[in-house]
This record gives C-alpha cells, structure tokens and sequence, in this order.
C-alpha cells in the first residue's frame, strides 16, 4: 500500500472522504467553480498538529539541546521545502484540485502549494482519524526522509544558519522586514530584506516564509565568500 493509499484508508469512513476532499481543494479551484470551502482552514489546523508532533518528537530525540536549537530545528522541519518533499513523498500533487490558471503556471509543482497541501491534508487527517493517527504517520515519514534533525538544519534552514553565525560572531541576530509585496491577494510575491551589521541582503517568495529564507541564504553565502567564518 503506498503512502497516499494510507491516507486515505485511515479517511475511509464517516465525514474523512469530505475532509479529504476539502484538502485537495486549492483556493484557485473553489474560487472559479463557486465553492464555499478550500483547503486553508485544514492547512492552519495541519501547521498545528505538525509542530506539536514534532515538538514532542524533537524534545525526546535530543534530550541534550537547548530550547533555542530545538526550535531551530523545528523550523527546519517545518519549513516549506521539507514539507513539499512529502508532499512528494505521499503524491499529493497529483490529487490536488487547482484553478485552471494555476494549473497553466505549474501551481501544483510549486513548493509552496506542495507544503500547503501536506499541512490541509494532516489537518484532514487529525480531523478524521485522530491524533494518534497523525502523530504515527508523522514520526514515521520524518524519520525516514530526516533523520538527522541537526544536519538538516544546516540544509534546510538558512535563517538558522544565519543566526547561528550572528549569534556567534557579533552576539546579535538578523533583522528581517518585508520590503515589497506584490501580485493579486490569492497569489502575493513577498520580497524580504535582511540587515545585519553593515550588510544587507534581499529574497522573494511565494510568502514571507520563503522570502526570508532566500534572503538569509544570499547573505550567508555572500559572507562565506568573503571570508567570514561560517563552521
């Protein structure tokens, strides 16, 4: 039984068909066939049973580290390119219900849909099966795709990088503040600046998540180029 058949073997019954279906439902797809309902409302409760998950996950697994790295690599697991790579995983993809001009630009490829969408579909899951449920499925695909929490950090979050870096050159952290955003309200472009000391740096996304995110890794890597010690 592969990944996505789970999911919807564990949504099989009572009000877990609808709850997947609302998952699947991009706001794209609701909003040109007049639909009541998408999948934000489960995204926002999904983000929650996540990192409660994981939380708890985290604490155990490195019963050594401070709060502050524990919430570092939170972020790394949380974070948009983690969550798109099960959404993969699972070929959520593939199911999900999108706008036709989403569609036309690739939207169901887009990390940021992917992460989005495996956070609806938790939240269906939470709903419809439980939290037990959720929190078996969870451990087990993160500890197979992530194992090592720490590694990924460096991998996966160049915020925390950043910080690090910061923390332990000058005893400061980053500043980030978003500097334009553009686009229509369903589909915004974020552009985030980042200060620290005398240098600056800038990154864009789909939210302001991401664009912080590529604006930490251009600023990271400009001062690996230039000499700073970064490890």
């Amino acid at each position: 039984m592969s990944d996505l058949e789970k999911i919807k073997s564990c949504l099989a019954g009572g009000n877990g068909p609808e709850l997947l279906q609302e998952a699947f439902t991009h706001r794209s797809y609701a909003v040109e066939h007049g639909l009541a309902y998408d999948n934000q409302r489960l995204e926002f409760l999904g983000d929650a049973v996540i990192e409660t998950i994981l939380s708890e996950h985290l604490f155990k697994l490195c019963p050594e580290s401070p709060e502050g790295l524990l919430t570092q690599m939170r972020s790394a697991l949380v974070c948009e390119s983690a969550l798109a790579r099960l959404a993969r995983r699972f070929d959520l993809g593939s199911q999900l219900r999108i706008g036709n001009g989403e569609a036309e630009i690739g939207g169901s490829r887009r990390e940021s849909t992917l992460a989005d969408l495996f956070e609806a579909v938790i939240g269906a899951l939470f709903l419809g099966a439980g939290f037990d449920v959720c929190r078996s499925l969870l451990l087990e695909v993160f500890s197979e795709e992530f194992p090592r929490p720490r590694e990924l950090l460096l991998e996966l979050n160049p915020k925390g990088k950043l910080q690090e870096l910061s923390q332990h050159c000058w005893n400061r952290t980053p500043s980030y503040r978003v500097f334009q955003q553009t686009g229509p309200q369903h589909a915004p472009e974020y552009i985030v600046e980042v200060v620290l000391k005398n240098w600056t740096a800038y990154g864009s996304g789909k939210n302001r998540k991401t664009a912080e995110f590529e604006a930490a890794r251009t600023l990271y890597d400009h001062l690996e180029r230039s000499g700073i010690k970064t490890s």
